[in-house]
């Protein structure tokens, strides 16, 4: 609990501009942050707060105890048995949502707000950064490590903004769900995932985490060490070759639209001008070498698979005759 609080109170450096700015927000963020360092839990736990959030309530609750949150039987759990468990066990519903205090009161003078309590995603009164310090008094493990100064989290993204901890299923972390979940804020990739090529994202043989690692890392890949995260399916492509072609070997996405694009195979464009993109075809054989004779190119450059009609081996070679990628 201890850590949990030092945690919060280290927050309290946030509160000083809005304070400063009169803002109502963060009014009830100090009133959060003030209840959480105090640290004035309830006795009477989830038995107080289901006599208002049941199933036909507003904002329903029960569906949590479908969720490893809820188990009372799994160690950590904030339900779990037992008075020497360590933290939050034993808190209940208090553990994330902090103080019940007044929030509790049955009847209010008219006209009075509610006190708050702490509450996530779509509903969050608390900044995201107190609210993610909740749920990583806990979840602070190896596989969140890079989630400190990663992408969302420089955006301002609350834990709660992906996950669903009420729900009986979580659907980021559902093979069937995740997709959909993703593209809710990168509507370009759920864009990219209809176009004639594509990774088979949208019969969810293939997911985001697949690749990505939303907890952070370098492009929020989960591997930064180049084309990794292409050649663990790729794994014909990895290399090393003989013969290397250089954007092959740099990065994958040079030639190929991860996402999904309209020309085959992922393509960013259709050869050969993607390949002109970098070489020129002056002093190409397929050109006429007699001065007589207009510059033209062939029609073996042009039509079917273009500059592959010859060099098929595009990702590199190892060959010894392979110099030029055509075996």
């Amino acid at each position: 609990m201890s850590r949990t609080a030092a945690s919060i109170l280290a927050l309290a450096a946030l509160l000083a501009t809005s304070l400063a700015s009169g803002d109502p927000a963060a009014d009830v963020h100090a009133t959060l942050v003030a209840k959480l360092a105090a640290g004035d839990y309830s006795r009477r736990g989830a038995d107080l707060c289901l006599t208002c959030h049941d199933e036909e309530e507003p904002f329903p609750t029960a569906a949590v105890f479908e969720t490893l949150h809820g188990h009372p039987h799994v160690a950590g759990s904030p339900f779990a048995q037992g008075s020497a468990a360590a933290y939050p066990a034993g808190l209940q519903c208090e553990a994330c949502h902090g103080p019940v205090g007044e929030h509790g009161r049955r009847i209010l003078r008219d006209g009075a707000a509610r006190e708050p309590i702490v509450n996530f995603g779509q509903r969050g009164n608390a900044a995201a950064d107190l609210q993610n310090q909740l749920c990583l008094a806990c979840h602070a493990d190896y596989g969140r490590a890079r989630w400190a100064g990663s992408t969302h989290e420089q955006a301002g993204l609350a834990c709660a903004d992906c996950h669903r901890v009420h729900a009986a299923v979580d659907a980021v972390r559902s093979r069937n769900g995740q997709a959909s979940q993703c593209v809710g804020c990168h509507a370009s990739v759920g864009a990219d995932m209809l176009k004639t090529s594509s990774h088979p994202m949208r019969r969810n043989q293939l997911i985001c985490r697949d690749c990505h690692d939303p907890h952070g890392g370098e492009a929020l890949l989960r591997d930064s060490a180049g084309n990794e995260a292409c050649t663990r399916c790729h794994a014909e492509l990895r290399g090393p070759f003989l013969w290397e072609h250089a954007p092959a070997a740099e990065d994958c996405g040079i030639c190929h639209e991860p996402h999904g694009a309209n020309q085959p195979a992922l393509l960013v464009r259709r050869a050969p001008q993607l390949c002109q993109a970098c070489h020129s075809s002056v002093g190409h054989r397929s050109w006429p070498q007699l001065p007589s004779s207009p510059a033209e190119p062939r029609a073996e450059f042009l039509f079917a698979n273009a500059c592959l009609n010859c060099h098929a081996q595009v990702h590199g070679s190892n060959h010894p005759s392979g110099n030029l990628l055509r075996r």
